[in-house]
């Protein structure tokens, strides 16, 4: 099924024509859970990854932020419940499924963090299916990858990285990724197929010039809730600095001001009445189909570098 934003309560572009200069398309992903092939476009789906490419680990052990700490099993075991028990009315674990569900204190033991970390899948978007799609000319896909543990240096955040292909000289596929001993389970996505939707967006409104700022804060609409940044995953875009003021993200190699690529947001929307909200959605629909959270029900934005693709990423939490 596909998803389709609902229209805009009008068209902002025409009652503040210079907001034109200040706009740009995103490409809402929509992910919702299914079960997407490495050859599709996904939200933690499997790669498209080289049986002879080394898989990225993480080996800053005790270093990592821990705060509760899974097994990926013990993790879908206890999604599995949950989706079984929202199945039933009225919603119920029952005592045979809650004996199977750990403890909201456990934590298996931090030592395992001591061992290298396998990164997990977060996305992987094919040029063919994103019209916002950013990379090297010769790539047509984009792979993101991140440590499911919390660093410091990442202001508590995963790690990402990312990996820029071309499909056809992938040959032979890794069928078995290894898998991390332990994650935080905010940092596991469900695997979820994708559904592309290109929208425009308007810039922040702090970042706009202040003269248009105060006549949009002057105005009778909502610019941020209605006409400003979709909410959920997306590609592209602009960001949203409302957790912190506005403050640049620059290049580590190179000093250059960063691009925004990917968001990665803890909800595919925010309140029973957001005007983001697919059209198709039931009322039932969970606006957090990802199982990720970012914080405190945030979301992390990645950055890359306009100057090269093969400059670092960066990412920050809003």
């Amino acid at each position: 099924m596909s998803r389709t934003t609902p229209p805009r309560p009008l068209d902002v572009l025409e009652v503040f024509p210079e907001l034109r200069e200040h706009s740009a398309t995103a490409t809402r992903l929509h992910p919702r859970p299914g079960a997407p092939a490495v050859s599709d476009s996904s939200v933690g789906g499997p790669l498209l990854w080289p049986a002879g490419e080394p898989w990225p680990v993480c080996d800053d052990g005790p270093e990592h932020y821990v705060h509760r700490l899974l097994t990926p099993a013990t993790v879908w075991r206890r999604r599995a419940i949950y989706a079984v028990a929202r199945t039933r009315q009225p919603y119920a674990v029952t005592d045979e499924e809650r004996a199977q569900l750990p403890g909201p204190d456990f934590s298996e033991p931090r030592s395992l963090i001591a061992q290298p970390i396998p990164y997990v899948p977060v996305a992987q978007l094919f040029r063919r299916d994103v019209a916002d799609f950013a990379g090297p000319d010769d790539a047509d896909v984009l792979q993101v990858l991140w440590c499911p543990l919390d660093h410091e240096d990442e202001g508590c955040n995963p790690r990402v990285r990312l990996f820029w292909r071309r499909s056809a000289d992938v040959g032979p596929v890794l069928e078995t990724p290894p898998t991390p001993p332990v994650v935080s389970d905010s940092y596991l996505p469900t695997p979820c197929v994708v559904h592309p939707e290109q929208v425009r967006e308007c810039q922040y409104a702090d970042l706009l010039p202040a003269d248009l700022g105060e006549r949009i804060a002057g105005w009778e609409l909502d610019y941020d809730d209605d006409f400003s940044l979709a909410p959920g995953w997306k590609v592209g875009g602009f960001a949203n600095w409302s957790l912190t003021d506005p403050h640049p993200v620059e290049c580590a190699d190179c000093g250059t001001a960063m691009t925004l690529l990917l968001t990665v947001d803890s909800a595919e929307w925010y309140g029973s009445d957001c005007s983001w909200r697919p059209v198709e959605e039931p009322v039932t629909a969970s606006s957090g189909p990802t199982d990720v959270e970012i914080g405190r029900s945030y979301a992390l934005y990645v950055f890359r570098c306009p100057v090269s693709f093969d400059h670092p990423s960066a990412t920050a939490m809003q």
